[in-house]
């Protein structure tokens, strides 16, 4: 019977170290989700941060082509032109 006890022992044993590394890798698994939360947040962040940049570029383009400029001339009169056009078919939508 003791050989018996004996395995039993080392199956008790190995059972409980698997269970301790079961609760690692759950903690670590978890402690990772919530960095990739995180991460996930920050490119959030930045995308934004990213659109509102190129938002305040091209707004900035437009305002030095209009203060005379030449590099952005072109673009600023298709800006404009699209604009005209826009404004127009605003205009002949309210019309009918």
């Amino acid at each position: 019977m003791s050989v018996i006890a004996e395995i039993i022992d080392t199956l008790e044993n190995k059972i409980d170290k698997l269970f301790f590394k079961i609760k690692n890798l759950e903690k670590t698994n978890q402690d990772i989700t919530v960095e990739l939360n995180r991460a996930a947040v920050v490119i959030q962040n930045q995308s934004k941060e990213i659109d509102d940049l190129k938002t305040q570029l091209e707004t900035l383009k437009i305002a030095n082509a209009l203060l005379g400029s030449d590099d952005n001339k072109r673009d600023t009169k298709l800006k404009i032109n699209s604009i005209i056009r826009e404004i127009d078919y605003c205009i002949a939508q309210l019309s009918d």
